[in-house]
């Protein structure tokens, strides 16, 4: 069984390995870890088989999802969490803000900028970079800090709402926000 759900991990490492520029050693390590993890995974649940296709197609999905989080994962380990003027000047173009607005949002950007150097604490800065800017998933920031997702959630939290205490202080935003 393992041999076939490992065929189905190199050809879904394969298949996903071009989008993430994935190459080397590191894809059959994953392919097997799928694999193995897939196979452990049917094993826990074939009694939940009903028969509605065949039993490859329904291992296949195991497979195909194990690989998935493990491509994506592996990116996620390989990207860096950078704090820079660069990733604020980024910033309005993925919240989707025009040029007209983005040059009237300058002052703000300038005021979150300050707010999150001198408000946040380093820990809290790191999970607001690779969050917000980074687009980082939370499971994987998890991951990398050795933190739980909770956790991650908890400080994203407390950051928020320092920032919008200090944007509110600093005449940026309504008072009626802040509840």
């Amino acid at each position: 069984m393992y041999d076939v759900l490992l065929r189905a991990a190199r050809s879904e490492v394969g298949r996903r390995a071009a989008r993430q520029r994935l190459a080397g050693p590191e894809l059959d390590d994953i392919a097997h870890q799928g694999a193995a993890d897939a196979l452990l995974a049917i094993c826990g649940k074939v009694e939940t088989f009903r028969g509605d296709c065949k039993f490859t197609t329904w291992a296949y999905k195991f497979v195909i999802f194990d690989v998935a989080a493990k491509v994506n994962r592996h990116f996620w380990q390989r990207a860096g969490v950078a704090f820079d003027d660069e990733d604020w000047d980024r910033l309005p173009a993925r919240l989707g803000i025009e040029p007209g607005a983005q040059a009237e949002s300058r002052d703000l950007m300038r005021a979150v900028h300050r707010a999150v150097d001198e408000k946040l604490t380093a820990r809290q800065r790191t999970v607001f970079v690779a969050l917000v800017l980074n687009g980082m998933p939370s499971d994987v920031l998890a991951d990398q800090l050795g933190a739980t997702q909770n956790a991650i959630y908890k400080m994203m939290f407390d950051a928020r709402r320092k920032l919008r205490t200090a944007l509110a202080d600093a005449g940026y935003l309504p008072d009626q926000q802040l509840a």
